[in-house]
């Protein structure tokens, strides 16, 4: 197999992905807290996943969506498009930091357990490669490296179907007892 067959091979993957989640999503909507009470993060990305929750609105908005969550994991996939283009030509830097701050801030959410939550207390991002609509699909791949009771970090790195790395980040999490 050449490398273009193994990219168009890639590319036709992820695509059979995201049809997979996007057949299971339910209706726009936003999950309220008695929702998702008593879940753990884990358990709320299966029921995103298996259409029981409905996804984030602003996946619609910057077209991307989650496509897999395990504990320690989260992996969105988008589309970059001449709606998400800068002044320059080419795809805005906030588009790279959301798509990876989903990444590697739900990686933090899928380890947390029942009644704790999470925000970003920084995100630091590397833009290596510019984007525009020539590339057809990026993945956002989180990973957790550190899960504390208080404090969790992970990193992620977004990806062209061919291996091309377009970025990367890393992300500190404050982890706090959710509201009821």
């Amino acid at each position: 197999m050449t490398v273009t067959d193994e990219h168009a091979a890639t590319l036709a993957q992820w695509q059979a992905d995201e049809a997979a989640v996007r057949a299971r999503l339910s209706a726009p909507g936003v999950a309220r807290p008695q929702d998702v009470a008593g879940m753990t993060g884990q358990q709320v990305f299966e029921a995103m996943l298996s259409g029981a929750l409905p996804p984030a609105p602003i996946g619609a908005t910057l077209d991307f969506c989650l496509v897999h969550a395990e504990p320690g994991v989260a992996v969105f996939q988008g589309r970059p498009g001449r709606a998400h283009y800068n002044p320059l030509g080419s795809v805005h830097g906030g588009w790279f930091a959301t798509l990876l701050d989903s990444a590697v801030g739900c990686a933090v959410h899928t380890t947390l357990p029942a009644g704790k939550g999470y925000t970003t207390l920084e995100l630091k991002l590397n833009i290596v490669r510019a984007l525009s609509d020539r590339v057809p699909l990026v993945r956002a791949e989180g990973r957790v490296v550190h899960a504390g009771r208080q404090v969790a970090t992970a990193e992620g790195r977004l990806v062209g179907h061919d291996g091309k790395l377009y970025a990367h980040a890393t992300t500190t999490c404050l982890v706090f007892d959710a509201r009821g």
